[in-house]
């Protein structure tokens, strides 16, 4: 059973959750169903493998009503030999698994195509032994973690010392596994009620060459791949577009593809008259007239930028390398070329920032409107999240950010420029999740039928902080601790056994040259 923490219309248009089930469905050895909130396939008479994919820290709650709906047992720690193994992947467990790690078998840290084949493989060898003997020949299996052979161990004031393996023979360390092949993945199911209708996905690029310092999907997904334009690009499209009209072009950034312009030529002939075609975020920089025509040919009506800030000291801070006039000729090329809207993304509360630098995000967004004419103009802001694996995990969510959300909201709304904020609230919930570690499964669990509201989650941290006494339990450390709190270079951190990309000492490097 292959669940997606969401309904039908969200999961299948994850493109990261459709490859897994191809890949498993592919086998002839495995029969795969699919699970969402909201329907699956028949079930199994007898299910031995559960697996979610989840993207969204915000969606890993949802992972317990899974369960139960199932009738299989929370804790991973109370299943025995007849239930199904627990195995989770996607970025937010690849990332952080620890506040999640009780209620999972087994997690898979890295990129399906390598990971998936095998997982299974292993499993398959050893699939009639007892459950505790499948776990160990799990965790020998590269990018496998099995939880429950590691256990942290904290000092008597609850910091963590560490986790460490409970028995010999087991890695000290699990590394994140990178796919290095040719092909990157693209849609295996078209359909009218996916979110983005009808659409076929192709996935342009992997990682992002950028290094945004607070990036989980440019660091943790390292090195930048690309597939090549005649054996991996232009084939998958021709698959999608024999079934549909409708093309997305997926990454981080898609114009950053060596032979990007190459592929939008092609998609220039003829023959793709009527064919849609929209891509997701570009970088401001690569944006050219050529680029804007063409999308515009093809049916796209916008273009989306992240500028993180109007500020050119807070962008060389993030190492954004975007200079404002670069960011006037995105928006001048994507009029010229015949769209009708920009969307920009930025962010607020990014550590160093002072109010001078939004203020210069609402200058910037008032210039542009100034500047083209007629062009509608739309801005997502989020509050910086500190994210695992980059070089800001260790800076804690600004308080301030909350203000400064109100102070665009007051700058831009009476100017007529769109402004999509995300509530500051559940930014302060996704760094709990992204932040915690394995003490938080206790909270997750107490906060299960009030998830969707803040005070839910703040009770239930609350009750499990002021619990049993008696209880040996370590309990989580402060909210505050945990939040807000910039930790010293010196700290272990939760996932400190899992290995990213990129070390450490790199990491506080890259955060070294942002902050000095």
């Amino acid at each position: 059973m292959l669940a997606f923490p969401s309904t039908y219309t969200v999961g299948i248009t994850s493109l990261g959750y459709q490859v897994v089930w191809a890949t498993l469905a592919q086998r002839a050895d495995v029969d795969v169903r699919r699970l969402f909130t909201d329907q699956g396939d028949p079930p199994h008479r007898h299910c031995d493998l559960f697996g979610l994919s989840l993207s969204w820290e915000l969606d890993g709650p949802v992972l317990l009503d899974l369960l139960e709906q199932q009738r299989i047992p929370l804790w991973a720690a109370e299943r025995g030999d007849n239930d199904p193994i627990v195995f989770g992947g996607g970025p937010v467990l690849t990332a952080n698994p620890e506040p999640l790690a009780p209620f999972f078998d087994v997690v898979l840290l890295g990129d399906g195509e390598l990971l998936l084949p095998a997982f299974i493989d292993a499993l398959q060898e050893c699939r009639s032994a007892p459950r505790p003997e499948r776990l160990r020949r799990l965790a020998q299996v590269p990018g496998v973690y099995v939880p429950a052979l590691y256990e942290p161990r904290y000092d008597s004031d609850g910091q963590l010392l560490g986790v460490e393996p409970t028995e010999p023979g087991i890695p000290a360390t699990v590394a994140k596994q990178t796919w290095r092949g040719n092909t990157l993945s693209h849609s295996t199911v078209i359909t009218p009620e996916a979110a983005w209708p009808a659409i076929h996905m192709v996935e342009v690029v992997r990682s992002c060459p950028e290094l945004c310092r607070f990036c989980l999907a440019s660091y943790l997904t390292l090195p930048f791949r690309t597939p090549s334009l005649d054996d991996g690009l232009i084939p998958a499209v021709e698959k999608g577009l024999a079934a549909t009209q409708r093309l997305g072009l997926l990454g981080a950034s898609v114009t950053q593809h060596p032979q990007f312009g190459e592929l939008l030529q092609w998609l220039d002939q003829d023959r793709f008259e009527g064919t849609r075609v929209s891509v997701s975020s570009v970088r401001a920089a690569t944006v050219t007239p050529e680029l804007g025509r063409i999308l515009a040919k093809r049916g796209s009506k916008s273009l989306t930028i992240a500028i993180e800030s109007g500020s050119e000291r807070m962008r060389q801070v993030v190492n954004k390398k975007l200079a404002t006039e670069e960011i006037h000729a995105a928006a001048r090329y994507a009029k010229e070329g015949g769209l009708t809207g920009l969307k920009l993304y930025g962010m607020v509360g990014l550590p160093s920032e002072e109010e001078a630098d939004v203020e210069a995000t609402a200058a910037l967004l008032l210039a542009l409107k100034k500047a083209t004419p007629g062009l509608r103009l739309s801005l997502g802001v989020s509050t910086f999240v500190p994210k695992a694996h980059t070089p800001f995990q260790w800076q804690g969510v600004r308080p301030e950010a909350e203000k400064r959300l109100k102070l665009l909201a007051k700058r831009l709304k009476p100017k007529g420029i769109e402004l999509r904020p995300e509530s500051y609230g559940w930014s302060v919930i996704q760094a709990l999740l992204s932040r915690s570690d394995r003490r938080l499964a206790a909270v997750i669990a107490a906060a299960r039928g009030r998830h969707e509201s803040l005070g839910g989650w703040k009770q239930a941290y609350r009750a499990v902080r002021e619990g049993d006494a008696s209880s040996s339990e370590p309990l989580p450390p402060p909210w505050e601790e945990v939040i807000h709190a910039s930790w010293s270079p010196e700290r272990v951190l939760p996932w400190e056994h899992l290995e990213g990309p990129l070390p450490k000492a790199t990491l506080l490097k890259h955060q070294q040259e942002a902050l000095g």
